[in-house]
């Protein structure tokens, strides 16, 4: 047998042992999140023990899996239902472990071969997918609506009528959406970490990569902290602890990327009709309620709360430190136009995954003897979709707005040679 070199030790180093453990973290730290968020939802005293199959369709959902929302109202009625959200904060909180998790073994390195790195990434992938098919197949549930105790539930009893919708999943495409999710996940680990090791013919581009992807996801975690300490003092100053919490828990990011892209100026067209509603903040359901299309950007927010004006300082600040963090994370020859340019597209990247995790629709309707949806409680509208290309294009000028400033700045600073 020839000797084991020292390639092969740190092969051996994550084999499938380490690979169930990293799987394994990630899935209970997204469970564990979206179980604390939906109980402070108040999501335990659903029917007929649906508490954790609710769970683990919120867990589907945060890494792109498909929920298929059916329903049932009798031969006189009919009923419709569609729900597309991503739970971000769950989504965070499992690319947090699963990217720790995955670079642990291969820290202190400089190089590594792309058979190994794939090695490696392959044995996280076959796990993750035997864990997601567990999730599908869990993640389905049926609830039976009540129509109240008045007349119009007596008509329901009567005609069999008593609406029920229920959820499954979309197995095959649950899949496919949760493995690219987890492929994004580990080659933005690898983009982001500076200690992960890299094969020699990828080397190259990481001068130009790994700094500015480093500050963007900087960046990001930047507003979910600050999100989190306005939820705090909220919590503190006006009640509402619980619900407050959940909003943490399930969609703090949905809510503070929302509010990074409106203040670089893009805008968002959406809607909120019947019982649906955003729980906080609350000039977000003032501005979106109603039977039209609503557009939600700086100038229609301010005339419900000004203070929405320090979203474009804020927002400056945060930008002006990521490129400066960018910069200094650079090589010293890099040249003032090259950081604009390199932070110009990588803040066009981050808002293009916001605006397409940050998407929201949801809609629940009934109908008796096919005359349209009843309204009240019974029938509702919500959705948010942004602008997209208007985006990208701000986001392009605020990119090479702070970038140029944050190399200007960065230039008394002493910086390495070499990246």
């Amino acid at each position: 047998m020839s000797p084991r070199t020292p390639s092969d030790q740190a092969v051996a180093r994550h084999g499938w042992v380490q690979a169930v453990a990293v799987v394994l973290a990630g899935l209970v730290a997204m469970g564990v999140t979206a179980a604390l968020g939906l109980w402070a939802a108040d999501a335990t005293g659903l029917p007929d023990g649906a508490f954790p199959r609710v769970v683990a369709a919120t867990v589907v959902t945060a890494v792109g899996g498909t929920i298929e929302l059916s329903g049932n109202a009798g031969d006189l009625a009919d009923t419709s239902a569609g729900l597309t959200v991503i739970p971000l904060s769950v989504t965070l909180v499992g690319a947090l472990v699963l990217a720790a998790g995955f670079l642990r073994p291969l820290r202190h390195r400089a190089v590594a071969g792309a058979q190994e790195l794939a090695g490696w990434a392959a044995r996280i992938a076959g796990l993750w997918l035997l864990g997601l098919i567990g999730l599908a197949l869990a993640a389905r549930q049926t609830f039976t609506i009540s129509l109240g105790d008045d007349t119009l539930g007596e008509l329901g009893d009567l005609f069999g009528a008593s609406p029920k919708v229920g959820f499954k999943t979309d197995v095959p495409l649950t899949l496919v959406f949760g493995l690219l999710w987890l492929a994004g996940v580990l080659v933005l680990a690898l983009l982001v970490s500076r200690r992960a090791p890299l094969p020699p013919r990828l080397l190259r581009f990481q001068e130009s990569v790994r700094p500015a992807a480093y500050a963007m996801v900087v960046l990001l975690l930047a507003y979910v902290v600050l999100g989190i300490v306005i939820a705090v003092v909220t919590a503190a100053t006006r009640g509402n602890a619980a619900q407050t919490l959940a909003v943490v828990l399930l969609g703090l990011p949905n809510l503070v990327w929302l509010a990074f892209t409106i203040g670089l100026g893009a805008t968002w067209k959406g809607q909120v009709e019947g019982p649906f509603g955003l729980p906080m903040p609350q000039v977000l359901d003032e501005v979106l309620r109603g039977p039209d299309i609503s557009t939600l950007n700086l100038s229609t927010l301010a005339e419900q709360d000004g203070r929405v004006w320090w979203l474009v300082a804020v927002d400056a600040v945060l930008l002006l430190a990521a490129a400066f963090l960018m910069a200094v994370r650079s090589p010293r020859r890099m040249r003032t136009w090259q950081h604009a340019v390199h932070l110009a597209v990588a803040l066009a990247l981050t808002v293009l995954m916001v605006c397409l995790l940050g998407r929201i629709s949801a809609h629940y309707g009934l109908s008796v003897l096919g005359i349209g949806d009843l309204g009240g409680d019974l029938g509702g509208e919500l959705f948010l979709r942004p602008e997209l290309w208007p985006a990208l294009g701000l986001a392009l000028l605020w990119g090479l707005l702070a970038g140029f400033l944050g190399a200007l700045l960065a230039r008394p600073v002493r910086r390495r040679g070499q990246a």
